[in-house]
Formats: structure tokens, sequence, C-alpha cells
């Protein structure tokens, strides 16, 4: 079995612009927010920039300070990759996001 690549633990800052009127009085990260660290992660695994988002599904909402990790599995078949945004200090662990995606790096 092949492991995900991962990134470490992730936080969106209650201080980040994005959030003001995205709820006032119960923030909750934009999902543009949240993909723009799925894209980051990405890039710093050298996967490259990501060309398409085939599939996401929002499952919960990531309230900001909230510790969290990304996963990216490799390439299956038309080189999609599945990835997962995953809180990481909740017990039993919440999937707060989740879907497929195409990187610019072609799959090996």
């Amino acid at each position: 079995m092949v492991t995900p690549v991962q990134s470490g633990t992730r936080r969106i800052g209650a201080d980040h612009p994005a959030l003001p009127g995205h709820f006032p009085g119960h923030p909750v990260v934009p999902g543009v927010v949240v993909l723009d660290q799925v894209a980051a992660v990405a890039q710093a695994h050298g996967l490259g920039s990501i060309n398409a988002l085939p599939q996401v599904k929002f499952l919960a909402p990531l309230a900001p300070e909230t510790d969290f990790r990304v996963e990216i599995d490799p390439p299956g078949r038309g080189g999609r990759r599945a990835f997962r945004v995953i809180t990481v200090d909740a017990a039993p662990e919440i999937t707060l996001c989740a879907g497929q995606l195409v990187t610019a790096t072609p799959a090996a």
C-alpha cells in the first residue's frame, strides 16, 4: 500500500482576511480557503499546481483556529488523486472535506 502525501498540522487563524462576514458571530473558514491549503500541500510535495477539482464535497465546517491536516493519495485511473482534509485533535477524526484533484505534474 502506498502512503498518501500528508501535510503537517495546519491552522487558519482567526485574523484571516476571508473570515469577516463569513459568518458574523459564528465564523467559518470559506471552502476556497480550505482548497487553497490543499493546493499548497500539492505544491509543497512537488505535485505541481492543481489543474482541476472534478469532485469536492464539504462534509463539516472548519472553524478558525482548528488544527487540521491534508492528505493526498497517489494517482488513480486517469491521473486523479483523492484528497481529504481531516481534523487533528478530534477523537474520532472528522473529515472536513474530501474529493479528487488533477495536478499539473503527470502521474508517475
